[in-house]
């Protein structure tokens, strides 16, 4: 995997320490810990307002977390190619939308060390359903789904339970959604429940 702003020893340490101080001034507690696994799918919810990025990679820096995010191909291309890998970004071909689980799942298989962040509803905007390619990533590289979030009801925020799927997407969906179904956004209006497009649900091959 390509060298970024996290393995990067000076910048590192310093936005590790930024961003604790950061939390602690406005007044955020940080929960949990990182898991025990040095692979693993992180998805970040609710997801309903701009803020939710920034206060994620704050959270995920107070952390020491070395985390990755997908983007489409074009923003990776010259002059700011270099630049959106630095800061994490991995390319996928979101033209072949049906590729794009296999195309993480390949790179899950080639590293030893890797964490992808994902927001599953896909916008902060309000939707019926969850996308699920998150799910069908972890299943396919055979690695856990780690519930990260942010609370601003109780201004907290960071790393919840560890979920290993068992290809039963609706049944693993339920256990999830029990969890987030307590975690408020910044506005919780827009806050879609963790559930499954009965239209498009099926079990993780």
């Amino acid at each position: 995997m390509h060298y970024t702003i996290f393995h990067t020893p000076v910048v590192k340490t310093l936005l590790t320490w930024f961003s604790r101080v950061y939390l602690r001034v406005f007044g955020w507690k940080v929960e949990g810990a990182l898991p025990g696994v040095r692979k693993f799918v992180m998805i970040a919810a609710p997801h309903t307002s701009n803020w939710d990025f920034p206060l994620t990679m704050f959270l995920s820096l107070a952390f020491g977390a070395k985390i990755y995010w997908m983007g489409k191909e074009g923003i990776f291309r010259k002059p700011f190619g270099p630049l959106m890998r630095w800061l994490g970004g991995v390319a996928v071909d979101r033209s072949r939308s049906n590729n794009v689980v296999a195309q993480m799942v390949e790179v899950y298989r080639g590293c030893d060390d890797f964490v992808v962040i994902i927001p599953p509803e896909g916008t902060r905007g309000r939707v019926n359903y969850w996308k699920t390619g998150f799910y069908h990533i972890a299943h396919g590289a055979g690695v856990p789904i780690v519930l990260g979030y942010v609370d601003y009801l109780r201004k907290a925020g960071g790393i919840g339970p560890v979920v290993w799927t068992t290809g039963d997407i609706e049944a693993d969906m339920q256990v999830i959604r029990a969890f987030y179904d307590g975690v408020t956004g910044k506005y919780p209006e827009k806050h879609t429940s963790a559930g499954v497009d009965p239209t498009r649900s099926r079990k993780a091959a």
